[in-house]
C-alpha cells in the first residue's frame, strides 16, 4: 500500500504552529515530493525519514520553520535563496513551494542528487527553483554566485562555523544565513560568533523551539552579513571543515 501524507489533516498543526498553511496545489506540491524522495530512496541514501508523520514534522515542517517570519506574508517578499548541501532538496524546494515569489536555487556537489533534484523539479511544476552542481567553497569565489543572495539555508551540513564560512561569502550585506540544528549551548554561540565576526557577519537571533509531533529540540541560528567577507573566504575545497574558524 503505498505512503501518504494526511496533509489535509495536518491544517490545524500548521496553523497553530507557523500561523500559515498550504494551499491545495501546495498540499499537492508536498505530497508529490515525498512520493518523488521514496521512489528515489530506493536507489539513493536521500533520507532515512520515510514515515508519513516523519516526513512531516522532521522534513517538511522542519524545513519551514526556518521561514517562519516570512510565511506570514509569503507573497509580500522575492528573495534570491540559496539551499546549501540540499541534498534530497530539503529545506530548498519545501520553501520553494511555500514562498512562491522567490527564486530558489539548490547547490549540492553530488551530481546523482542534482539529477534526481531536476526531475522533481519538473515533476512537481516548480519555476521558481534552478540547481547547481558545484561545492560551496568554489561558488563563494565566484562573482555570479558571490554577494549575490539575499538568504543562505544550511541544514545538516556540516558544524555551525563551516556552515557560516559556506554561507557569509555568497550573502549580499543585510543577508541572512539560517542554520538550523538541534539542541544549542552558549559555547556554540561563542565559537560561531568569533568566526561569523571573521566572514563579515554577526549573529542575529537564536531561537530555541520543540517539534510539534515529537517534541524534538530544534535551534534557528540567523546570521547576518554585516560588511563585506574578506576576500580569502571561503577557504579552498575542505579547508574549511578540516580547519574550521
Amino acid at each position: 500500500m503505498e505512503k501518504t501524507i494526511e496533509l489535509e489533516n495536518n491544517a490545524e498543526l500548521w496553523q497553530k504552529t507557523l500561523i500559515w498553511q498550504p494551499n491545495s496545489l501546495q498540499n499537492q506540491q508536498f505530497e508529490g515530493l515525498y512520493q518523488l524522495i521514496l521512489a528515489a530512496n530506493q536507489q539513493m541514501n536521500l533520507t532515512r525519514i520515510t514515515a508519513p508523520d516523519e516526513f512531516w514534522e522532521k522534513h517538511l515542517w522542519d524545513s519551514l520553520r526556518g521561514v517562519v517570519h516570512w510565511l506570514s506574508d509569503p507573497l509580500s517578499t522575492s528573495l534570491r535563496a540559496i539551499d546549501i548541501g540540499t541534498g534530497a532538496g530539503l529545506p530548498g524546494i519545501a520553501v520553494a513551494i511555500a514562498l512562491p515569489n522567490w527564486q530558489v536555487t539548490l547547490l549540492d556537489s553530488t551530481r546523482k542528487k542534482i539529477n534526481f533534484l531536476q526531475s522533481a523539479i519538473a515533476q512537481l511544476d516548480l519555476e521558481n527553483v534552478v540547481t547547481l552542481t558545484a561545492r560551496a567553497e568554489e561558488i563563494g569565489q565566484q562573482q555570479p554566485h558571490r554577494e549575490a543572495y539575499d538568504l543562505a539555508l544550511l541544514r545538516a551540513v556540516g558544524s555551525p562555523t563551516v556552515c557560516a564560512e559556506y554561507a557569509l561569502p555568497l550573502l549580499k550585506i543585510g543577508g541572512l544565513a539560517v542554520l538550523y540544528r538541534g539542541v544549542w549551548s552558549d559555547a556554540e554561540t561563542e565559537t560561531l560568533n568569533s568566526a561569523t565576526s571573521c566572514l563579515g557577519g554577526v549573529i542575529a537571533s537564536v531561537e530555541s523551539f520543540t517539534t510539534p509531533m515529537s517534541d524534538s529540540h530544534r535551534t534557528c541560528i540567523q546570521l547576518r552579513k554585516v560588511k563585506h567577507t574578506p576576500t580569502e573566504f571561503p577557504r579552498s575545497v575542505g579547508i574549511p571543515s578540516q580547519k574550521p574558524l
